[in-house]
C-alpha cells in the first residue's frame, strides 16, 4: 500500500481571491477587462504577423508563438476564476485540477523557453548580421519552436505527475483561485519530499538555463552595440531589444517573487496578488509593449487599420 496512490479526494474547493462581497463585483469587472484586453491584444498580434508579409521574419515568428502562449496561458485560469466569483461553491474535479495545472505549466514553460529563444535570435541578428539568415534560417526557426513545445509538454508532465501522484486523503480546500503547486502540496497526506525535490531540480535547472541564455545573449549584444560608432545606430540596435527586455523583466520578476519569497503571514495574499500579475496582467501587457515600442509592428498595424478604410465604396464596387 505504501507505493500506491491512495487518492480519496475526487474534487477540490477554491477559497478564491476574496470573500468580501463589496469587492467581488469591482474585482470581477477589473479581471474581466484584463482578460478581454489580453485576448484581443494577443489575437491581434498573431493575425497582424500572419497577414503582413513584412513581418514574416524569425523575430516575429517567435513573437507570434509568444502571443499564442500568452493567449492560452491566461485562458487556462481566467474563465474558471471569473465564473467562481459568483459561485456558491468554487469547486473543481480532481481531473480538472490536474488538467488545469498541467496546461498552465505547459504554456508558462513555453513562454520561458520562447523568451530565451527570442534573446538568442536578437543576439544572432545584432552580433552576426551577415550570418543571421544562416544561423536563424526557416528550418532552424521551426526546429527551435518544436523543441520549445516538446520541452514544455515534457516538463509539465513531470511537474504534474510529481504533484498529483501523491495521496490526497484529507482536506480538499485550496487557498487560491487555481490549482497551484504550493497550496496543493500542503493538502497532500503523503510524503512530498521526493516530488518537491524533482520539481525544484527541474524548474531550477531549466529556469537557470533560460536566464543564462538571455543574460549571455544580452552581454554579447551590449558589447556589439557599444562598438557601433554612431549614436543613431546604437539607439536603433537597442530599440529592437527594449520590448523583449521589458517582457523578460515582467515575466521573471513576478514568477521569482512567488517562488522565492520567504514564508510569512501575508504570503497567501501576496501569492494571489502576484498570481494575478503573471496570469492576467503580463499576458495583457506583453502585446501592448510590442505594439507600442516596436516601429515595424506600429507601421503594420497602422497600414492594416487605416489603409482598409480608404475608398471603401470603390472596393465594394470592385
Amino acid at each position: 500500500m505504501e507505493g500506491r496512490n491512495l487518492t480519496l479526494v475526487v474534487e477540490f474547493f477554491f477559497v478564491g481571491f476574496t470573500n468580501n462581497l463589496s469587492l467581488q463585483v469591482p474585482l470581477f469587472v477589473l479581471f474581466l477587462l484584463f482578460y478581454v484586453i489580453s485576448l484581443l491584444g494577443n489575437i491581434s498580434i498573431i493575425v497582424l504577423i500572419v497577414a503582413e508579409p513584412r513581418l514574416h521574419t524569425p523575430m516575429y515568428f517567435f513573437l507570434s508563438n509568444l502571443s499564442l502562449s500568452d493567449f492560452c496561458y491566461s485562458s487556462v485560469i481566467a474563465p474558471k476564476m471569473l465564473a467562481d466569483f459568483f459561485a456558491s461553491q468554487k469547486v473543481i474535479s480532481f481531473i480538472g485540477c490536474a488538467a488545469q495545472s498541467y496546461f498552465f505549466t505547459v504554456f508558462g514553460t513555453i513562454e520561458a523557453y520562447m523568451l530565451a529563444a527570442m534573446a538568442y535570435d536578437r543576439y544572432a541578428a545584432i552580433c552576426h548580421p551577415l550570418l543571421y539568415p544562416v544561423i536563424i534560417s526557416s528550418n532552424v526557426c521551426i526546429q527551435m519552436v518544436v523543441t520549445v513545445y516538446m520541452g514544455a509538454f515534457l516538463t509539465a508532465a513531470v511537474y504534474t505527475w510529481c504533484v498529483f501522484h501523491t495521496s490526497f486523503c484529507g482536506p480538499n480546500v485550496i487557498d487560491h483561485f487555481y490549482c497551484d503547486l504550493l497550496p496543493l502540496m500542503k493538502l497532500s497526506c503523503s510524503d512530498t519530499f521526493v516530488g518537491k525535490t524533482v520539481i525544484f531540480s527541474v524548474v531550477f535547472s531549466l529556469g537557470i538555463a533560460c536566464i543564462l541564455v538571455t543574460i549571455m545573449s544580452y552581454v554579447y549584444i551590449i558589447l556589439a552595440v557599444l562598438r557601433i560608432p554612431s549614436n543613431m545606430g546604437r539607439a536603433k540596435a537597442f530599440s529592437t531589444c527594449g520590448s523583449h527586455l521589458m517582457v523578460v523583466g515582467l515575466f521573471y520578476g513576478t514568477s521569482l517573487f512567488i517562488y522565492l519569497q520567504l514564508p510569512s503571514g501575508d504570503a497567501v495574499v501576496q501569492n494571489k496578488v502576484f498570481s494575478v500579475f503573471y496570469t492576467l496582467v503580463n499576458p495583457m501587457v506583453n502585446p501592448l509593449i510590442y505594439s507600442l515600442r516596436n516601429q515595424e509592428v506600429k507601421r503594420a498595424l497602422w497600414k492594416r487599420t487605416f489603409s482598409q478604410r480608404k475608398f471603401p465604396l470603390a472596393k465594394l464596387v470592385k
